[in-house]
């Protein structure tokens, strides 16, 4: 529903003769760097594959690098329906075809996630210190800073009551909770104790680095954006990969938040949300795509099982 309202929102704020001139650019897109885009976005998604085997391997379970493939493409297909939906259908994938006990797959699905935040803040950080003024006047605008501190109160107290609630408590449904957490956390924990920590963060590095090239090389798909300075990629990247996380795969919310980054930089609305939305749709069709065909083979591949 957020997404359809974001979309609303968008395009009511566009003339006819605008969505006309939008419709225009993608048609004359050079879909070359589409194209070059969604090849290192995969071999990003790839390389998560093969970097999860070694959390694995250290509990003591093993998955073929295809079915962690096809796992992680369902995942995404899923978080475009509910956000992170997709992680606990990761773990369910391997619980079903390796038989990994989902609290244990889950957690060493969390340390990824804790690995991934720390990434996601090193480039926060960097397109702070690029273009720190143009990033706290878009954030001022857009984030009603007031509201969510109110909100990070009000989560932080529900937070603190139930931890008090979940360590003291002997009700079934607590105990319950907690023998699972034991699990949860030895896959956490399993990314810091693994033999195999170096190979770990060089995929992570490759994942990363693979995402940022995937936005790179997105912004050459029009003149109008081909020219713009690494730093306001960068920015860019950064705004659109919030705009993902936080909603059912970035729809609507993508394009509207790539398009208002850019205007900072005197990059036409316009420009910008046919940008988003060409970028958007490439990488979605992609999801769709792997994820339809991962739902088809995973029985296929696993049928002994």
């Amino acid at each position: 529903m957020l997404g359809v309202f974001l979309v609303y929102y968008a395009y009511n704020q566009f003339t006819f003769e605008q969505i006309q001139e939008m419709k225009s650019y993608f048609q004359t897109a050079d879909y070359f760097y589409v194209a070059l885009s969604l090849l290192f976005m995969k071999l990003s998604h790839a390389s998560r594959a093969y970097r999860w085997k070694y959390s694995l391997q250290y509990l003591g379970y093993s998955s073929s690098f295809w079915n962690n493939f096809m796992a992680i493409s369902i995942g995404y297909l899923l978080n475009m329906t509910v956000p992170r939906s997709g992680e606990i259908s990761r773990a369910l994938v391997l619980q079903k075809y390796n038989n990994i006990p989902f609290d244990k797959g889950f957690g060493t699905i969390i340390a990824e996630r804790i690995i991934d935040l720390v990434f996601l803040l090193f480039f926060v950080t960097l397109a702070l210190v690029l273009q720190y003024n143009q990033l706290v006047d878009f954030l001022s605008q857009h984030i009603p800073i007031n509201q969510l501190i109110v909100i990070l109160g009000v989560l932080a107290i529900l937070g603190i009551v139930g931890l008090y609630l979940l360590y003291t408590s002997q009700w079934k449904f607590f105990v319950f909770i907690r023998s699972k957490i034991s699990g949860l956390i030895e896959g956490i924990l399993s990314i810091f104790k693994m033999p195999h920590r170096i190979p770990f963060l060089i995929h992570s590095c490759i994942i990363w680095i693979g995402f940022v090239l995937t936005f790179y090389f997105g912004t050459k798909v029009l003149p109008e954006t081909s020219e713009i300075s690494f730093g306001v990629t960068l920015i860019a990247f950064v705004v659109g990969s919030l705009a993902i996380s936080f909603t059912n795969g970035g729809v609507g919310a993508f394009p509207l938040m790539i398009s208002k980054i850019l205007a900072l930089y005197a990059i036409p609305l316009t420009v910008g949300t046919a940008f988003g939305w060409i970028l958007w749709t490439s990488q979605t069709v992609l999801i769709l795509v792997l994820g339809g065909l991962a739902f088809l083979f995973l029985p296929i591949i696993n049928k002994t099982k």
